[in-house]
């Protein structure tokens, strides 16, 4: 037996469960799995193959809305002070 038992293991992914959340921990583990791999053709000088990483669509802002077409402005009314003096 390893320096860890299945009940050991078991527990320590129920922490991290815990910790990071459900949608976290599949991040990390591909981060994880991608930074092994990168080492792993370090150490061997395997470069030559670059895996492509398949991109998600690239969520943008939304255009701000347009703006009015300028109107004429209203023609100004006079004020009822300045009438009835």
């Amino acid at each position: 037996m390893g320096p860890l038992s299945w009940p050991e293991i078991l527990i320590i992914l129920v922490v991290l469960l815990l910790l990071f959340g459900a949608k976290r921990l599949p991040e990390m583990g591909r981060s994880l799995g991608r930074g092994m791999r990168e080492f792993k053709d370090a150490v061997t000088g395997n470069e030559e193959s670059k895996p492509t990483e398949l991109s998600t669509p690239a969520t943008t802002a939304p255009a701000p809305p347009a703006s009015p077409a300028p109107t004429e402005a209203a023609p100004q009314q006079p004020n009822s002070e300045r009438a009835a003096s």
